[in-house]
């Protein structure tokens, strides 16, 4: 158990998901918030890049849950104790989950409300995506709901995952951190 020598190591692949999805989260969920203080024309454009990011990001997850499969991570270290073990596969689960549901939901709010990723809010500026459902704002209101809740839980989950990588490097120097690194 080192510091500079953890116990097995994430994949290069894995890392480059894990690294890339940081930024893309950021900018996915200050868009958000910034969209909700927007009021004049230029809030399309907002909702354009939030829009982009959220389904690149879904993307991403998607194919890194694959890549897991694939490649399983490493197992925690047997100096690890059982209930930081378990908080960690929670933490992750819920990141997984909320990382995946987040987008669905701001799709799905987005039909309901009646703007599909067309024209002005098209996939990356450009790419129109179908329309699939009718504007149903009986739907839409509950799916945004679930959509800016989850928007608010993310923060609070990366924040105990990035204390926990903290806690790990910083208290306990078993190199956990250096895993992903």
């Amino acid at each position: 158990m080192s510091i500079t020598r953890p116990d097995g190591s994430y994949s290069a692949v894995a890392k480059i998901f894990h690294w890339v999805s940081v930024p893309l989260i950021v900018l996915a969920l200050l868009s958000g918030v910034v969209i909700g203080h927007i009021k004049d024309a230029s809030k399309m454009g907002f909702y354009a890049i939030h829009e982009s990011l959220g389904l690149t990001l879904l993307i991403l997850v998607l194919a890194r849950l694959a890549w897991r499969r694939i490649s399983p991570p490493p197992a925690l270290p047997e100096h690890v104790p059982a209930r930081l073990r378990k908080a960690s596969a929670a933490t992750h689960h819920m990141l997984y989950a909320a990382l995946v549901l987040q987008p669905v939901l701001g799709f799905f709010a987005s039909n309901a409300f009646g703007f599909p990723m067309q024209g002005a809010t098209a996939y990356l500026g450009f790419i129109d995506l179908p329309k699939f459902m009718n504007a149903w704002e009986g739907l839409a209101k509950p799916l945004m709901w679930l959509h800016g809740w989850l928007g608010w839980l993310l923060p609070v989950l990366i924040a105990a995952h990035v204390a926990a990588a903290i806690y790990h490097h910083a208290i306990r120097r078993d190199g956990t951190l250096m895993r992903m690194l």
